[in-house]
C-alpha cells in the first residue's frame, strides 16, 4: 500500500490530488490519504449547488463550494475534520459497497475502545450519532473510496451553511439526508488529537502490512495543479454542472409592495423567470424576465444585469440587489 499525506488545507487541491492518483497513478497499487480541508462544502456530483447551503450565509464567510467526482451528499469541512481516501481494483460487476472502507475507521476507533457502527448507506455512527458519512467513484476497474469524519468540527458553522431554505428551492438533483451528527472527540480520551487518529488510521488501513510513503514531487504538484485549475477552479463545474432547479419566493418590499418570483435554473444558467405581484411598474415586467435567461445564476451576476435593465422602471421602488436575492440564492 502506498501512502500519501496531503500537506495542502485547499479544498480544490486536495479533490484534484485525488483524481491526479485515481487517473494517472500506477494502477497496480493500492493507495490510501490521509487529508485535511480549510473551511469549504464539497457537494456530491448529482447535486444541485443552491439547495444544499444557506447561500447568504456560506457567501458571508467566503465558504468555497466545491464539487467532488463522487456522489452521495454535501459535507462540510475546516480543520476539525479528518478526511480518508482509499484508490485500488474494484470488481464492478459487485456494485458499491462501502462497508470493507468504512471498516477502517471502526477498527482504528477500537484501539481506543469506541464501539462504530457501519449504519444505513453510507454512514459511520457512535451511539447512533453520525461521525463519519462516505462515498465512492468507480470507473475502469477501480475505486475511489472516500470518508469525511468529523473530529473537532464546528458543528455551528456546519448547521448554518448545510440549511437551504427548502421552501423555495426545488432541485431535480440528489438532496442530501438530515442526520444527527456528533464530533468523535467527545467519544475518545480526553487530549486525544488529529494526529494521534490519523497514526491509528494508517495502521488500521495497512492492516498489520508494510506501506511506502510517496511524497509528491514538483513536477507532479505541478500536474495537480493544472487538474486544480482545470477543473475544480471552474465555475463551470462547481456551479454550473448542477442539475436543474426551480426557485419560488414571495416577499413584501416596503415602498415596493408584494413581489412574487419563479426561476427556472438549468446548467447553472437562469433558464426562465416569471415576476408577479401588486407592485406598479412604468415598463412591462415581461420586458424585464425576458432579459434575464441565459446569464449565471449567481448573485453578483445577476445583479450586474439588473444594474444595466433599472429594474426600478418595471418594479417601482426596488433596488437590483433586492431583486437579484429573490432571484437566486
Amino acid at each position: 500500500m502506498i501512502y500519501l499525506d496531503s500537506a495542502s488545507v485547499d479544498p480544490r487541491f486536495n479533490l484534484a490530488l485525488e483524481q491526479y492518483v485515481f487517473d494517472e497513478m500506477d494502477r497496480s497499487q493500492t493507495y490510501f490519504m490521509l487529508w485535511q480541508n480549510a473551511p469549504s462544502i464539497i457537494i456530491g456530483k448529482n447535486q444541485s449547488a443552491a439547495a444544499e447551503i444557506d447561500s447568504d450565509f456560506v457567501r458571508s464567510r467566503g465558504i468555497p463550494v466545491v464539487r467532488r467526482l463522487s456522489g452521495g451528499g454535501a459535507v462540510y469541512h475546516d480543520l476539525g475534520n479528518l478526511n480518508f481516501t482509499f484508490i485500488t481494483d474494484h470488481d464492478e460487476t459487485a456494485g458499491i459497497d462501502l462497508v470493507p472502507f468504512c471498516r477502517i475507521v471502526t477498527d482504528a476507533l477500537m484501539t481506543y475502545g469506541v464501539e462504530a457502527q457501519v449504519s444505513g448507506r453510507n454512514d459511520i455512527t457512535v451511539d447512533g450519532r453520525k461521525i463519519s458519512g462516505n462515498a465512492q467513484y468507480v470507473r475502469e476497474g477501480r475505486v475511489m473510496h472516500h470518508g469525511c469524519i468529523l473530529f473537532d468540527t464546528d458543528l455551528t458553522v456546519l448547521g448554518r451553511a448545510l440549511r437551504p431554505d427548502r421552501a423555495k428551492i426545488r432541485s431535480k438533483g440528489i438532496d442530501s439526508v438530515a442526520s444527527r451528527v456528533a464530533n468523535l472527540s467527545e467519544f475518545l480520551p480526553e487530549g486525544t488529537d488529529v494526529a494521534d487518529f490519523k497514526k491509528r488510521m494508517l495502521l488500521a488501513a495497512a492492516r498489520g502490512g508494510d506501506f511506502t510513503m510517496h511524497e509528491l514531487s514538483p513536477k507532479e504538484i505541478r500536474r495537480i495543479e493544472e487538474i486544480k485549475t482545470g477543473r475544480y477552479d471552474l465555475w463551470e463545474w462547481n456551479y454550473g454542472r448542477s442539475p436543474a432547479y426551480e426557485i419560488e419566493k414571495t416577499e413584501y418590499i416596503p415602498g415596493c409592495g408584494t413581489v412574487r418570483v419563479g426561476c427556472g435554473v438549468k446548467e447553472g444558467l437562469i433558464a426562465e423567470v416569471s415576476i408577479t405581484g401588486d407592485f406598479f411598474g412604468a415598463r412591462d415586467v415581461s420586458e424585464l424576465c425576458a432579459a434575464l435567461p441565459g446569464i449565471r445564476a449567481e448573485r453578483e451576476e445577476v445583479t450586474r444585469r439588473l444594474v444595466e435593465l433599472s429594474p426600478g422602471e418595471f418594479i417601482a421602488g426596488i433596488a437590483a440587489e433586492q431583486l437579484a436575492g429573490l432571484l437566486v440564492p
